[in-house]
């Protein structure tokens, strides 16, 4: 059996931090022109939120640390793209606030979650799905090949958008049903 100090540091873990580490280097490439070099350091990250939660099973090293790290590097990403893929003009201003607020109301309602009810609450499917069609969106903003992706990238938006409140609606009745001490359903 492991510590909880144990379990801090652990595979997994390291995982969800590198996912967040590569946004500058990221940046970096991409904003110099190596597109490829981006692409695949996008590919990566993407790689680390698929395999961080099953190293976490894979090697019984699941912790809360784990729990609360794994999402919120996701939000980090998704949020510091977002805002430099808005600087550059790749996505609209109006969709990296929603997103920020999103991912904002939901980590602050989970932390208070956990505050009130000594609960940690999981990721839902519907925010599941969101990150992925997100992740989609942004590895089509950095293809580095002459392909006019515009219409796909503009269906993935709005695909993004509706998953992303959609899931947003399903945390936080998720939220006011902890609270109210109802049963909890994953939708």
């Amino acid at each position: 059996m492991h510590s909880e100090k144990e379990r801090i540091f652990t595979l997994s873990n390291f995982l969800s931090i590198l996912r967040v580490l590569l946004v500058a280097p990221f940046i970096y490439f991409f904003s110099n022109g190596e597109k490829l070099i981006a692409f695949v350091l996008v590919l990566i990250a993407i790689s680390t939120d698929w395999f961080d939660g099953r190293v976490a099973r894979w090697t019984n090293t699941i912790s809360d640390m784990g729990k609360i790290l794994d999402p919120l590097a996701d939000k980090l990403c998704a949020a510091l793209l977002g805002i430099y893929f808005a600087y550059i003009g790749e996505l609209p201003v109006w969709f990296v606030v929603f997103l920020f607020l999103r991912d904002a109301i939901i980590f602050i309602g989970g932390i208070y979650l956990k505050q009130r009810k000594h609960i940690l609450t999981t990721s839902l499917p519907a925010g599941k799905w969101a990150v992925g069609f997100l992740a989609v969106l942004y590895t089509m903003i950095v293809f580095p090949y002459p392909l006019n992706l515009e219409l796909a990238k503009t269906i993935f938006l709005w695909l993004s958008t509706v998953l992303l409140f959609a899931s947003f609606v399903q945390y936080a009745i998720r939220f006011r049903n902890i609270l109210q001490d109802k049963p909890v359903i994953n939708l």
